[in-house]
């Protein structure tokens, strides 16, 4: 277990630039492949990013094989076929319109959590779960894969073929996609540039 002055030292540069600094959107990827093991490791972090009354909306559907990846093909753009289907796991990124349902077990000390959360079920569910959507990208990344996440695709096409007619899955919809992998660096634009400080923050 971390102590307190260990949790707050910051990571080192090259742990940044791994993060955030140098990495970029992929959409060309090598042959290796993302296990089993490495899915479970990423979501054991993602689940552990902070959510309103630990409400954790989100859900994850990783599609690793060619039949998986066939059912979403009809839904993408046709931009976003190849990087799709040559990406060693693509994730529907989704959030559960009945997450309230879970609030007894995810915050117990308090009993009107669920009542809560489902009177403002759209908004705290698809904040939180974008939030966590986000997680996943920055968790990729620390455990050393690439990311390429992507609109570009119709949602309700996607709802319908993997959870409309799901029982467990009903009350989920997607939110956006992300291709995972080990990136080729084939196919990446220089990098775009990015708001200063000055014109996207203020100090009061």
């Amino acid at each position: 277990m971390l102590d307190a002055s260990s949790a707050s030292t910051p990571l080192n540069d090259d742990s940044l630039d791994q993060i955030f600094r140098e990495a970029r959107t992929h959409y060309a990827w090598t042959d290796t492949p993302v296990s089993t093991e490495q899915l479970k490791a990423l979501y054991d972090l993602v689940k552990m990013g902070p959510t309103s009354m630990n409400n954790s909306p989100a859900r994850f559907v990783f599609l690793t094989s060619h039949a998986a990846k066939d059912r979403l093909k009809p839904h993408l753009m046709p931009g976003n076929v190849e990087k799709t289907l040559t990406a060693p796991v693509t994730v529907i990124v989704a959030w559960d319109q009945a997450f309230y349902e879970q609030m007894p077990k995810l915050f117990p000390h308090s009993e009107g959590a669920r009542d809560t959360m489902k009177k403002t079920a759209e908004t705290n569910g698809y904040r939180n779960g974008t939030l966590q959507g986000a997680y996943l990208i920055l968790a990729a990344r620390s455990l050393g894969l690439d990311v390429g996440p992507m609109s570009g695709f119709s949602i309700d096409g996607v709802d319908q073929e993997f959870f409309a007619n799901d029982p467990l899955r009903s009350s989920w919809t997607t939110n956006f996609l992300v291709n995972l992998g080990y990136g080729s660096g084939e196919n990446q634009f220089p990098r775009l540039p990015r708001l200063s400080f000055d014109e996207a923050a203020t100090i009061l």
